[in-house]
């Protein structure tokens, strides 16, 4: 008798932690789903991206007019013209938050070939291959890394571009990166879980160090993954496979067939290098 009752109560409450766990998991799912309206607005902030990366583009053209470039620089502008198309066609393609990511992917691998093609033009050294400035990622990639504490929040390590790593440094505000969000202006960081594909595009490959970039924020603790030298691995491979030759159409989860990518870059791809041609196309 007194197994029988044992029994029924065990099955009893496993019911109830089973029914339990069912409404916890009900209302995670209904914190993360993302309206329309906020996969709206996260499409909208990466269209504005992609967009100023093509006026950088269209000033590097003017900044390479008359200079000798070697296959190296024809290549990697190649390739940061076919992450700018690349990007351009995924993000109108996107219809749930999560593809978001890889348009940012595309979009990270241009900024740092556009990178590269500053650096071979002034003679300088080929830059690390590391992420975005955390601040505010349109400043391209980060170069050095500096402790910082959002308003109430704990002192963390992250990416930054020269120009804020001297804010920070001098006790300054750094020049953030702000979307929309209901009637106002927030950080990114700040935007809720429509944004986390969009911090993973950029950020992605620094596993736990982006918890700590994140923590106290309404993307904190969402995040894993490997270190800063998952980035160069992924621009070394896209070089090996198709960098070379344009490289454009293998840019994350989106492949093209009309994509310019693909036969260009290891002869400018038919580009003119002069002033005149780049801007137009934009």
């Amino acid at each position: 008798m007194f197994t029988v009752i044992l029994l029924i109560a065990l099955v009893v409450i496993g019911v109830l932690a089973y029914r339990s766990y069912q409404r916890t998991q009900l209302q995670n799912r209904k914190q993360h789903e993302i309206t329309a309206a906020e996969l709206e607005s996260v499409k909208k902030t990466a269209d504005e991206d992609i967009t100023r990366f093509g006026e950088e583009l269209q000033d590097l053209d003017l900044d390479m007019v008359g200079k000798d470039l070697g296959d190296g620089a024809r290549q990697d502008y190649q390739r940061a013209l076919d992450s700018y198309e690349s990007a351009k066609q995924a993000v109108e393609q996107v219809t749930e938050a999560e593809q978001i990511k890889h348009v940012i992917e595309i979009l990270e691998d241009g900024r740092y070939a556009a990178a590269c093609v500053r650096a071979r033009v002034n003679g300088e050294p080929l830059p690390q291959r590391r992420p975005s400035c955390f601040f505010n990622p349109q400043h391209g990639p980060s170069v050095v890394d500096v402790m910082w504490s959002p308003p109430g929040g704990a002192p963390r390590e992250v990416p930054a571009c020269a120009a804020d790593a001297e804010r920070v440094r001098a006790g300054a505000e750094p020049d953030v990166r702000k979307v929309m969000v209901g009637p106002q202006r927030v950080p990114y960081w700040e935007a809720g879980p429509a944004y986390s594909p969009y911090a993973q595009g950029m950020f992605g490959g620094l596993g736990g160090v982006m918890t700590g970039m994140f923590l106290g924020t309404m993307l904190g603790g969402m995040f894993a993954g490997g270190g800063y030298g998952d980035y160069a691995a992924g621009y070394d491979a896209g070089m090996s496979d198709g960098g070379g030759d344009g490289g454009g159409g293998d840019n994350g989860d989106f492949n093209f067939g009309d994509n310019p990518g693909g036969d260009g870059g290891g002869d400018g791809g038919g580009w003119d290098f002069g002033g005149g041609d780049f801007g137009g196309d934009f």
